[in-house]
């Protein structure tokens, strides 16, 4: 380790001029192309002696990534989760900017700094006596993380199947705490279907789509819960065709968020049962569930991971210890239901996510590098 963190403590330069490159890449989730480049990026920045790559292309996002090393045959193998896309579209937010002991730019901290602290840990033990002394590697980059991974899940399940640990390299705590534990998080579709008349000449005739989504609105919304971290947000809602109009259609787009796999299905049995008898004659409300993170739901192995990469962390300078249970997902969630030990916000520290005041602070990059370094030599 101590040829490893002497070979890293020269590279931060390299680090930020390949960090600089990947964030002037705009890569938004539905831009294929960006997210294309950035992803042939990412390959020639992790091209070492053992370590192979594949491609998975995708008809509706960038290509996802899967590296993998041999390793040692005693050991299981472990998986470094990343994603390459952003949430910022083209002309939204561009360019990667120096500002003193920050770095700003859309993705340098949501995470495209954690990609390259996962690249240069790799660099460094590559460098300084080679991958095969390490349990065997599986990294693994969706395009798709910021859509809740509706491809990525399945690469992930594919890659890692079997894997002893996962580290995922989503955005790093102001004081480097490590994730445990993540909500679940889902979408659902709610439709009401009534029927149409003319709101003056036929008015009784019609049945209100829109009347019943509203009822439906107020029941699910009373379905959050503060003190069990539930939380049900109606965020979209549109229906009708004009005033004079009974509304024949109305739909809404739901949120649903919880931290046990228990009360994520209670809170999706409440919302099956807000639909049933909304007390308006002639309309019908349909749900579709599109999207689902099973909860990071934290175990003894997992705060066990935590503490072990946490010791690891402290030795380069860095906190650690364990962060509150956070309210959005990752694809933390998915490696977690597949019942692998997992740690998550191993990123660099920064601020900002999602918005035009993404930062890192710079000077975490080598140190986070250092710390995954030494936790892979000694699995």
């Amino acid at each position: 380790m101590d040829e490893a963190s002497q070979w890293l403590s020269h590279q931060l330069p390299a680090m930020e001029a390949a960090l600089g490159t990947l964030v002037d890449l705009n890569s938004f989730t539905g831009n294929r192309d960006g997210g294309r480049r950035v992803g042939e990026l990412l390959v020639e920045v992790l091209r070492m002696p053992g370590l192979a790559v594949e491609v998975v292309d995708s008809a509706r996002f960038a290509p996802h990534l899967v590296f993998r090393s041999e390793g040692r045959a005693d050991a299981q193998p472990v998986g470094l989760l990343g994603h390459l896309d952003t949430v910022f579209p083209p002309g939204t937010f561009e360019g990667y900017r120096v500002d003193g002991a920050l770095r700003r730019g859309p993705g340098v901290f949501d995470m495209k700094g954690g990609l390259v602290v996962v690249a240069w840990a790799l660099k460094a033990l590559a460098a300084t006596g080679g991958l095969g002394r390490l349990p065997p590697v599986r990294v693994v980059v969706v395009s798709d993380e910021e859509d809740g991974s509706p491809e990525g899940a399945s690469v992930i399940h594919r890659a890692l199947a079997g894997c002893g640990a996962a580290l995922d390299f989503e955005p790093g705590r102001s004081n480097d705490a490590v994730v445990t534990q993540r909500s679940g998080t889902g979408s659902v579709k709610v439709l009401a279907r009534g029927k149409a008349a003319h709101a003056g000449n036929a008015y009784w005739e019609g049945a209100n789509a829109i009347w019943a989504l509203a009822r439906f609105v107020d029941r699910a919304q009373q379905l959050s819960v503060r003190d069990m971290g539930v939380t049900v947000n109606v965020g979209v809602v549109k229906g009708g065709t004009s005033r004079n109009t009974v509304a024949a259609l109305a739909e809404a787009l739901v949120d649903v968020r919880a931290p046990t796999l228990a009360t994520y299905e209670a809170v999706l049995t409440g919302l099956d049962d807000a639909a049933e008898d909304l007390g308006i004659p002639g309309v019908h409300v349909e749900l579709e569930r599109l999207t689902m993170r099973q909860p990071m739901e934290r175990s003894a192995a997992s705060l066990a991971l935590c503490e072990a990469y946490s010791e690891c962390a402290r030795r380069h300078g860095l906190g650690g210890g364990e962060a509150p249970r956070q309210g959005g997902g990752s694809d933390g969630n998915t490696t977690s239901a597949m019942g692998i030990p997992t740690i998550d916000a191993l990123g660099p520290r920064g601020g900002g996510y999602h918005t035009p005041d993404e930062f890192i602070f710079v000077d975490t990059l080598v140190p986070r590098a250092a710390a995954l370094a030494e936790w892979l030599l000694g699995r």
